[in-house]
């Protein structure tokens, strides 16, 4: 009988420490997928598929449009001697990564990191260069193609034009959407119904009384790019609910002797 009670209790006990341990998630979003330390492209699915292997939080990946309106994931306006948003798919598709991937669309990396649930997937719009319109039709199409996959527990958006983050709540109005600018204090954010700040560590370090403000009103907190030790250090210690960094390795190895 007291083997059988000892045997229940362990089962129990190892439940609830499996239990707790997935309660304590990190906060490490790893900026352009994990590829400084992988040797991979930023921004390809061999990136992604490196965060959601390390367990990060979250994985953040930029979002343009082709000329010919398909939605592509590349951090720069240009490739080579390619303007995204001058070429069509077919064209850009000319260009391949080191590794041999060309630069995916964003269907195809969404359908990519599809298969898991741990790694939210961090997508940032992208303002274009040609216009406020096409920003907000970009938008558009990044909200549809998350709904059309029925992704949009999975998807976190963030963008540096006010009007996208405003136009994301009005298409999805239970998208997480964070504002990356820096320049909206967190009263401005809650009242027009953006759900989170993702600032640049600079501003956050010179305005440090928005973190505060930012939790009390229940807004996310997000920082990038986070990179040096001391840094991951600071905004671990205030809570941050995500941080974004070209080195998650580091800052996985730091949040768990947070913990």
């Amino acid at each position: 009988m007291l083997r059988k009670l000892s045997g229940l209790l362990l089962v129990a006990a190892l439940t609830f420490s499996g239990l707790d341990s997935m309660a304590q998630k990190n906060t490490v979003v790893a900026h352009r997928g994990s590829w400084k330390n992988t040797n991979v492209p930023q921004n390809s699915i061999a990136s992604l598929k490196h965060a959601i292997d390390q367990g990060c939080l979250g994985s953040e990946f930029d979002v343009h449009m082709t000329a010919d309106g398909i939605p592509v994931v590349n951090h720069d306006h240009t490739e080579g001697d390619l303007d995204i948003e001058k070429v069509t798919l077919a064209e850009l598709h000319q260009f391949k990564h080191k590794n041999g991937e060309v630069i995916p669309t964003l269907e195809s990396y969404l359908l990519a990191g599809k298969g898991q649930k741990n790694t939210t997937l961090v997508l940032e719009i992208k303002t274009s260069r040609l216009g406020k319109a096409r920003s907000l039709e970009l938008t558009e199409k990044c909200v549809a193609l998350v709904k059309k996959h029925k992704m949009q527990k999975m998807v976190d958006y963030i963008a540096f034009d006010y009007d996208v983050c405003k136009k994301v709540k009005e298409l999805d109005a239970k998208a997480h959407i964070a504002y990356l600018n820096g320049d909206v204090a967190p009263a401005k954010l809650k009242e027009d119904k953006i759900d989170g700040l993702d600032y640049h560590h600079s501003v956050l370090r010179k305005n440090e009384n928005w973190i505060q403000e930012a939790k009390d009103l229940k807004l996310t907190l997000n920082v990038w790019t986070v990179n040096k030790k001391e840094d991951m250090e600071w905004f671990l210690d205030k809570k941050f609910d995500f941080i974004t960094t070209d080195e998650p390795e580091l800052l996985l190895e730091l949040s768990k002797k947070k913990k």
